[in-house]
């Protein structure tokens, strides 16, 4: 009991200071640029680098466990132990390289120089725009989170691969991801691109889910191959529906902090309720291993990780094709992002 308490606190302190980085480096795109495009860009290179942190936790723990012994579970405790040790040390180091080396953006200077006013929270509240890519922000959390969290569990229990697997298929996704983030930035973009973009991440995952439904145990193999079109569908929904956000705060800068403030508390909220309910009946699901190899059982985890995000990703698209993004303010890109 005392252990719980003490994770629950110390959980609930980490996801303060996460919110408060997330929110504040989110709110920069914004004061960076006000064309569409750049903005854009620096969300999909925020998202790349994003998969780059993820990747390199893999590269920490592989290092880790080839070095230090896991005999006994005191020693792989040590393990995970190091590995925290040392992810908060390369992060730590990226903060303070951030936190010196990067000026104020050029355009919230000019925003505290000309003392513009404080926007209300009414104002965004009043506005369907904001309902729209709250809701369709908190989907797109919902599809990402909901099937990471249940990815290892699916591949393991469900699919009964190789251990390495729950390794393997998450890299492969973030690696996926990683790609297409880069490719995005070289599209000019446009209110109805983001829009396309969206509705084609958001069916990719549709199209992932039911494969996820479907695929039987005897044919494993191919959760390589959905893993791939995952990490497509994941960058592609992250990259414009961060993008949408943008939009929706133009040139009110005074009030992007809210608006990326807002949007992240109801996904926290939301995908941890979400989480509550799935794990809270995750222990009765049956087990699996005396199944016939050809039988796609209908497990919990083959529900949460392919009918909750397709489910997920198919209300984002109605919802992103009934909104009405205004058209993009054009700034030159020539104009310098910190000057």
């Amino acid at each position: 009991m005392l252990q719980t308490i003490g994770y629950s606190v110390f959980a609930a302190i980490f996801n303060v200071g996460w919110a408060a980085t997330q929110v504040s480096h989110m709110s920069m795109v914004n004061c960076i640029t006000l064309n569409s495009t750049s903005r854009v860009v620096l969300a999909s290179c925020r998202n790349a680098f994003t998969m780059v942190a993820n990747l390199s936790l893999y590269a920490v723990a592989f290092v880790v466990f080839n070095n230090v012994g896991a005999g006994t579970p005191a020693a792989v405790e040590n393990q995970y132990r190091w590995i925290a040790y040392i992810s908060i040390f390369i992060g730590s180091c990226f903060v303070v390289v951030f936190a010196i080396g990067t000026r104020e953006p050029r355009l919230k200077l000019e925003a505290h120089v000309k003392g513009y006013v404080r926007i209300s929270w009414m104002y965004w509240f009043k506005k369907i725009l904001y309902h729209q890519v709250a809701l369709v922000y908190v989907l797109t959390r919902l599809v990402t989170n909901v099937s990471q969290a249940f990815l290892a569990f699916y591949v393991i229990n469900d699919l009964q691969m190789s251990l390495s697997s729950k390794a393997l298929v998450p890299a492969i996704i973030f690696v996926c991801s990683f790609v297409v983030s880069i490719l995005l930035q070289e599209i000019k973009w446009t209110s109805q691109r983001l829009k396309g973009f969206y509705t084609a991440g958001g069916l990719l995952w549709v199209l992932c889910g039911i494969g996820i439904l479907l695929l039987p145990r005897n044919m494993n193999a191919y959760m390589y191959i959905l893993s791939i079109f995952i990490g497509i569908a994941n960058a592609l929904i992250m990259v414009t529906g961060v993008g949408m956000q943008s939009v929706l705060v133009g040139r009110d800068l005074n009030g992007c902090a809210f608006v990326y403030g807002s949007l992240s508390f109801m996904d926290k909220m939301i995908c941890g309720v979400a989480l509550f309910i799935l794990e809270s009946y995750q222990r009765s699901t049956p087990e699996l291993h005396n199944c016939s190899p050809s039988y796609h059982f209908f497990s919990l985890n083959r529900y949460a990780l392919g009918l909750v995000p397709a489910v997920c990703a198919l209300l984002g698209v109605i919802v992103t094709c009934s909104m009405n993004l205004q058209t993009p303010i054009l700034v030159p890109l020539e104009e310098p992002l910190l000057g």
